[in-house]
């Protein structure tokens, strides 16, 4: 399952990705928000980052206006690695290199149509699993 959060200045992108889920069937919960009314991404990072801590879900997606704040927020939690990707290449690489468990996006910086690629690129590629870069996440881990 993957678990989904944004701010108001994410919160269009997310509702596009949340229509990507649905045609593509894969299941999702969405932690919010739920309007454009303004609000704080750290609580929205923070939610997610908890349901993939925790098992509930297996990887997340936050979004925010420019991918920043919540990408960082969602590396206080710990066992996050959280991944800011404007193209698929980042994408493809945080998750073959790094395991990344969290995608996260800038609504103002990517449009729904490179946005959605990305999304596909995150979700459909798997950690290389090799030694190295196993040492290296291990190094990163508090």
């Amino acid at each position: 399952m993957i678990a989904l959060g944004s701010d108001h200045g994410g919160y269009g992108l997310k509702q596009e990705v949340i229509r990507y889920l649905e045609k593509n069937q894969i299941a999702y919960k969405d932690f919010g928000c739920y309007s454009e009314e303004s609000c704080d991404y750290p609580v929205f990072a923070k939610k997610v980052a908890s349901a993939i801590v925790n098992g509930e879900c297996e990887k997340g997606i936050l979004i925010c206006g420019t991918g920043i704040g919540i990408s960082i927020a969602a590396n206080k939690v710990k066992g996050i690695r959280a991944a800011l990707c404007h193209d698929t290449f980042s994408a493809q690489a945080t998750r073959e290199h790094n395991d990344a468990n969290i995608l996260a996006m800038g609504a103002r910086v990517v449009g729904s149509g490179l946005a959605l690629k990305i999304v596909d690129t995150f979700l459909h590629t798997a950690f290389s699993n090799e030694e190295r870069h196993i040492k290296r996440i291990e190094q990163i881990e508090p």
